[in-house]
């Protein structure tokens, strides 16, 4: 048996989200029939184990993954046989024969998410699978500002669907970024942490929206973390405009990793 390490992207929009579930079409679904296809449906199913869930309508710019595969496959013909029979909303970006005790979500290190908002008065169509939109006026200062109160190990309870499992609420994020993207008339959030909670960007996005508008104080994101209350955050924004943007693992560079990705 040989491990298969392999990142991959996927438009969200027409999946279920990425865990199975009965008569859905979801992400690991599909790439578990493609992984069985590949070695000739066998009598076991090969499962596909993922780094982490993302919900229905989120995307993927680099998602990870792992599986057992049979049969010794060079690296590139896997590459190759994979995307030969993915559907149009799932591509294979890498693939590398792991290490035997490699697990692509028990051994992360940390996950970078972003979240795109379109400004434009009117919903564009072709933006509307992939960014939420937001019409009223933001003062972007505001939010650049307060963005970086998030940053530190903190307990997120404020931030968190009533959905989520239970546990610790406490977690580190390590980075933070407001990006104004003045061409295309967007707001980008970046955050980069050891991991996030169900619906817990959607959350902290929509506190920053609303600190934009002048809805809450610049520094209420410390306010939130205090008082451990989710029915003080308020909204949750649209699945739409999130992305898992790169997953790290011991030994991986956060820059020289998402400058690998991006070239």
């Amino acid at each position: 048996m040989r491990r298969y390490k392999i990142t991959f992207a996927y438009d969200g929009t027409k999946f279920a989200g990425f865990q199975k579930q009965p008569k859905q079409r979801t992400v690991e679904g599909v790439l578990t029939k493609l992984v069985n296809r590949m070695a000739k449906n066998p009598t076991q199913e090969i499962g596909v184990y993922g780094s982490g869930r993302t919900d229905a309508g989120v995307h993927a710019l680099a998602q990870v993954a792992h599986f057992d595969f049979p049969f010794d496959i060079p690296a590139e013909n896997m590459l190759k046989g994979l995307n030969s029979m993915c559907p149009l909303d799932i591509e294979i970006l890498k693939v590398k024969i792991a290490e035997p005790n490699f697990h692509a979500r028990y051994d992360v290190t940390g996950k970078k998410y972003l979240y795109k908002i379109s400004l434009g008065q009117f919903t564009d169509p072709f933006k509307r699978f992939y960014t939420a939109h937001w019409r009223f006026p933001m003062d972007f200062e505001k939010m650049e500002i307060a963005i970086q109160d998030f940053v530190g190990k903190h307990d997120f309870s404020s931030f968190v669907a009533s959905g989520a499992k239970p546990g610790s609420r406490v977690r580190t994020v390590f980075s933070v970024k407001a990006i104004n993207d003045q061409v295309n008339h967007e707001i980008h959030f970046e955050f980069y942490g050891d991991g996030f909670m169900y619906n817990q960007i959607r959350i902290m996005t929509a506190v920053l929206v609303e600190i934009g508008m002048g809805k809450r104080p610049i520094h209420d994101i410390q306010r939130l973390l205090k008082v451990k209350d989710r029915q003080e955050a308020r909204l949750t924004m649209p699945a739409e405009g999130l992305y898992l943007k790169q997953v790290y693992y011991p030994g991986d560079d956060p820059e020289h990793s998402e400058k690998k990705h991006h070239d």
